[in-house]
């Protein structure tokens, strides 16, 4: 395989790369092809000059462009036929009603030319062998003899144009090497892109820089837990301080004379007009309330021990300055008067 000649493909010049791997060798170059092409735009000139100078059809063809090449590297059929005739070989339509009716198996020709789109590429054969020499693979193909009548019926579905080499193609070390040995081929080549493609998906995974990006992107990762995970331990917390909150209002409305309208009227407006500065309140401005508030309890809890114990002590004074009315069995009736006439609840007022 080493020894067949193989250009691949170089801007547009596939006209030049499919005669070069047809006659197996540098044969032709951009400058050559390009000088037939003008010679051939010459020649088209001149017939159309012996119908007249002056006439429109003459001014028209002189403002067209080239038809048998362009600045992009593509040359005609015409071209190409012309450069073949330098080395003595012709070209035959492969599906024309005169080669058709030769009916000659393909596998007796030597090679073949396609055309699809302005693409130009050969198909020879190098000693017993096949093989499609596209310029757009990263080597030549091998192909079978069974497979080649299915390969160009296939083709020309596709829409590409055949053309038969008929003639002595030039002798080539290729040709020569293989007419002694065959060839196998374990993998068939690739599209020139398709191979590029793949070279660069693996020189991306061997690159450093890929993996640090690649850990970069695990870091970042790993922070956007980190930060989901304390947003879900702050938002807990604001749960527990909200119901902390609520079970303080309670206790303070719960603290408050149930038989007082006051402390009723107190306890609705300001569980309707304070709820939103509570739900404002910081951790450490509760706990102050709170403490506040715990305060203020013990100071009244004190403060109604000591009125009552003060209330028990008049009451004592009371019975010893009237012992005369006292007797063994008990107060005396005004004494007895008074503890009745007392409401219970006064001593906690």
């Amino acid at each position: 395989m080493e020894s067949i000649f193989h250009e691949k493909q170089e801007g547009s010049l596939c006209a030049q790369h499919c005669l070069n791997n047809l006659l197996q060798g540098e044969y032709f170059s951009p400058v050559e092809l390009s000088s037939i092409a003008q010679q051939l735009d010459e020649e088209e000139r001149m017939r159309m000059a012996e119908g007249g100078v002056q006439t429109e059809e003459y001014r028209t063809f002189l403002q067209q462009p080239s038809g048998n090449m362009d600045d992009s590297g593509f040359f005609s059929i015409q071209v190409i036929s012309n450069a073949l005739g330098v080395w003595g070989l012709e070209i035959l339509l492969f599906n024309s009603r005169e080669y058709q009716q030769l009916q000659i198996d393909p596998i007796h020709e030597k090679a073949f030319i396609c055309n699809y789109k302005e693409h130009w590429f050969t198909v020879r054969k190098l000693g017993q062998q096949w093989f499609n020499l596209n310029s757009l693979l990263t080597g030549p193909e091998l192909i079978s003899d069974t497979y080649l009548a299915l390969f160009l019926a296939q083709l020309q579905q596709e829409g590409y144009s055949i053309f038969v080499i008929r003639g002595s193609l030039p002798e080539c070390e290729a040709d020569q090497i293989l007419r002694i040995m065959r060839v196998e081929q374990q993998q068939r080549p690739k599209l020139i892109g398709e191979d590029e493609a793949q070279r660069m998906s693996v020189q991306q995974a061997s690159d450093p820089g890929h993996t640090a990006d690649e850990v970069l992107l695990d870091e970042d990762e790993e922070e956007l837990r980190k930060a989901l995970a304390l947003s879900r331990q702050d938002m807990e917390v604001e749960d527990e301080e909200a119901d902390l909150r609520r079970a303080i209002q309670l206790s303070m409305q719960g603290g408050s004379d149930p038989r007082s309208p006051s402390a009723t009227v107190t306890a609705g407006s300001s569980h309707e007009s304070g709820s939103s500065e509570k739900e404002a309140l910081t951790a450490e401005e509760l706990r102050r309330r709170r403490q506040a508030y715990f305060d203020r309890q013990q100071a009244q809890s004190a403060a109604h021990d000591r009125s009552s114990a003060a209330d028990v002590v008049v009451l004592q004074t009371e019975g010893r300055t009237a012992g005369p009315n006292l007797t063994s069995d008990g107060p005396s009736a005004p004494v007895t008067d008074a503890l009745n006439a007392l409401d219970p609840t006064s001593l906690w007022e």
